[in-house]
């Protein structure tokens, strides 16, 4: 996923979404320690995606102390 895009989703969706990736993370690495998983890239990818939705909460969480 974009930033641009994860910009565009409120704080309830970026949770929602990182608790899905999360669990996705989770069943890749389980798929990966059983020799199931092909796309090894993946791993890196989702953990990618994670930290970018994480970036992003806590910009919104900084920029709303700022404000008040």
């Amino acid at each position: 996923m974009k930033a641009s895009e994860l910009r565009e989703r409120t704080v309830d969706e970026l949770m929602t979404l990182s608790q899905e990736r999360r669990r996705e993370l989770f069943d890749l690495r389980f798929k990966h320690y059983t020799g199931q998983l092909l796309d090894t890239a993946s791993l890196r990818k989702t953990r990618r995606d994670i930290a970018r939705i994480e970036t992003i909460i806590r910009e919104r969480e900084l920029a709303q102390s700022a404000k008040g």
